[in-house]
């Protein structure tokens, strides 16, 4: 059974839903709506119970997922939805030990994630070129306790990445197909690329640039997450659902003459070329 600790982060759900992330502290206080919830009471207990408040509430005391600390993140600017990054993370073969480059940090939801997954061996490098958003997104790396597997760095990517040999590159940025020299330069030979952007004229540029700079095996696809109001006796879907947050673009790092080669898609035979061909052989039968 798992037991809260000083300084560890701790979930509490009340019974109306609201959610709080709160780091444990001894003689700290979380004051809410509901009453107040003194620190000493979840030190040394074991999560997953329930207690009360002050004022007599309920709360339900949990260890947070990575979804709940992305979604409760200060921001400024829009983050990568949490539907988004499992997949990104799969598809970027992102795992322990893994040394992976971010163009644009913007709050660090995206950071935050890469950095839980590449730990304990692993690093992340991460360039944004906006000084206050940087700020904003290393006071939540460092709250979280995750700044030490993250290298911060203010700069225009267009100047290029430090980093020759990363094992993947994501680029959060406006118009990632003009910094595709860049990418390649900092991938390893076979490394994985990927990209998120919004509308469909940005997925043309983009899949029209990553074969000229040596990308093959590309990929375009979107997620849409449908969840379901949690009542056995009238199941349904929820009257919302998390539909279109951007379109995933993936890619290889490939040493070959002409990368436009590779994967590019068949030209298939017209319906009326088929049945003539089908005819003559039935003919000839």
């Amino acid at each position: 059974m798992g037991f809260a600790k000083e300084n560890d982060l701790v979930l509490l759900i009340a019974r109306d839903r609201k959610r709080f992330i709160i780091r444990l502290t001894s003689g700290g206080e979380l004051h809410t709506h509901r009453g107040c919830v003194k620190h000493d009471d979840l030190i040394g207990q074991p999560l997953g119970r329930e207690l009360t408040s002050h004022l007599g509430y309920p709360f339900l005391v949990l260890e947070p997922s990575t979804h709940d600390l992305i979604k409760e993140i200060k921001r400024t600017t829009q983050i990568v939805y949490p539907k988004d990054i499992g997949y990104m993370l799969l598809k970027l073969n992102v795992r322990p030990g893994s040394q992976v480059v971010e163009g644009g940090t913007g709050s660090g939801g995206l950071t935050l994630a890469l950095a839980q997954s590449v730990m304990p061996t692993g690093h992340v490098y991460s360039y944004e070129v906006r000084p206050d958003v940087l700020a904003l997104a290393r006071k939540n790396l460092e709250g979280l306790g995750l700044d030490c597997y993250v290298d911060l760095k203010q700069r225009d990517i267009e100047e290029g990445f430090d980093e020759t040999d990363a094992d993947a590159l994501f680029l959060d940025v406006r118009t990632p197909w003009q910094y595709l020299a860049q990418a390649r330069q900092a991938l390893k030979g076979g490394g994985f690329f990927g990209s998120i952007v919004p509308t469909t004229n940005q997925v043309v540029h983009l899949i029209e640039a990553l074969p000229q700079h040596g990308f093959a095996d590309i990929e375009v696809e979107e997620l849409l997450l449908r969840p379901y109001k949690v009542v056995p006796g009238r199941l349904r879907p929820m009257d919302r659902m998390v539909a279109h947050t951007g379109y995933l673009i993936f890619a290889r790092k490939i040493d070959a003459p002409d990368a436009s080669q590779w994967f590019a898609p068949r030209r298939g035979r017209s319906r009326a070329r088929r049945r003539s061909e089908e005819s003559k052989q039935n003919g000839s039968g």
